[in-house]
């Protein structure tokens, strides 16, 4: 749990107010990760803004696909979960729980296996990313604006997750997710 002392719902005023009201319309809830970044609303904008620069070219099913892959490597559960939930709007439960479990035979296609492969060693060894990384993206038939659109979506999420593991904030486990699934998110 954060040291962070965060806005209770009943105290938020002005941006605050507002980013938990958009959480509470959208997923029911407003979670630990939101009362935290709340505390920088100006920050909270200037992410959304960047996300939505990023996903709409490079579409849901990819952004989603490339956030759960980068999660996976950096093993926040935070964004697991969220982007589980997300998710299911993209694919069914049998198969995001393939996904999850092993995306390598989940059904995906060639390419989306690639940039998967390539948000996770993004998240877990970028300093030994070279070139053949980006050229095995490409052969896989991205666009050079989908590989650099891949990469923002993957560092991005390192960015924001890492920022929730290191001020330790609490993980929200949607309720409505399944127990499978719950298990296959978190591995």
């Amino acid at each position: 749990m954060s040291i962070v002392h965060t806005v209770d719902e009943a105290d938020a005023t002005g941006d605050v107010a507002k980013l938990y009201a958009e959480d509470l319309d959208d997923i029911g809830y407003v979670p630990s990760h939101t009362k935290v970044m709340a505390l920088n609303p100006e920050a909270v904008r200037a992410w959304e803004q960047l996300m939505r620069t990023i996903a709409i070219p490079l579409g849901k099913r990819r952004y989603e696909l490339v956030t759960l892959a980068a999660a996976r490597g950096l093993q926040s559960k935070h964004c697991l979960l969220a982007h589980g939930k997300k998710s299911l709007e993209l694919f069914d439960e049998p198969e995001l729980i393939r996904i999850a479990s092993n995306y390598d035979e989940a059904g995906l296609s060639a390419a989306e296996v690639e940039m998967m492969h390539f948000a996770e060693k993004l998240s877990t060894a970028a300093s030994t990313m070279t070139d053949a990384d980006s050229q095995r993206l490409a052969d896989a038939g991205f666009s050079d604006l989908d590989i650099v659109n891949i990469t923002l979506a993957a560092a991005a999420r390192n960015y924001y997750s890492r920022a929730i593991q290191a001020l330790a904030v609490e993980v929200d486990v949607p309720a409505d997710l399944s127990a499978p699934l719950k298990r296959a998110l978190l591995g």
